[in-house]
């Protein structure tokens, strides 16, 4: 008698092949347990600031920011016409930069993991990261990316330990060249931040304590 292997798979006769909800909750249940938990909000400020910027760039392009990293090459075009409204208008850096910083800021938290410090003037912010020692202000990157210049007190570039930085610093220059217009763009950092953070957590998978995170107070 012929035997078609479907049969079992289908009809549960073949043990190896039945279905047992049981186990299937307790893979769900597991996989839930391995799943990091949600970000909570950002802080106020932050996110009307997010919001801000989601509204100017659906006001200019009549296409929505989705907040995430798919849609940042929109807010590349933003920046690009940001700057020169800059030129003539300097003013429009103190509107503008806040916004396209914290929104993305915020993309990059719910990438990454980390927790903002929005206190005080736009120049004290940070964005620590959890899984990684890694910090910066991505309100001072926005107003890199308008300005093309580097900005004194903004806090913009990236505070790591210093015994990663070298390896860091050798991973940066291995990554292809930009011209100065790209390199300051929003997707530019975004891959920036990219390989570091991806450096930094082999680097710690490699030591064996992958497992470890940071807080704000770990920064101070």
């Amino acid at each position: 008698m012929s035997h078609d292997p479907k049969n079992g798979m289908i009809n549960g006769s073949n043990g190896a092949g039945s279905y047992d909800a049981h186990d299937e909750a307790e893979a769900e249940a597991e996989a839930e347990e391995r799943a990091p938990a949600p970000l909570p909000a950002p802080p106020e400020r932050v996110a009307e600031l997010c919001a801000a910027c989601m509204r100017f760039v659906a006001s200019k392009y009549k296409v929505s920011l989705d907040g995430t990293p798919d849609t940042l090459s929109l807010l590349d075009q933003y920046v690009r016409e940001a700057r020169e409204a800059a030129r003539e208008r300097p003013e429009s850096v103190e509107l503008v930069a806040p916004a396209v910083g914290a929104y993305l800021g915020e993309v990059m938290r719910q990438e990454f993991g980390g927790e903002w410090w929005a206190e005080g003037d736009h120049d004290a912010w940070r964005l620590y990261f959890t899984n990684v020692y890694l910090a910066f202000n991505p309100i001072g990157m926005a107003r890199e990316a308008i300005t093309m210049t580097e900005e004194p007190g903004w806090h913009a570039h990236m505070a790591l330990d210093p015994g990663e930085r070298d390896e860091i610093e050798a991973r940066l220059a291995a990554m292809p060249e930009v011209d100065e217009e790209e390199y300051y763009l929003p997707t530019t950092r975004l891959d920036v931040v990219t390989a570091v953070v991806e450096t930094l957590r082999a680097r710690a998978e490699a030591a064996g304590i992958g497992d470890v995170t940071f807080s704000k107070e770990d920064y101070e």
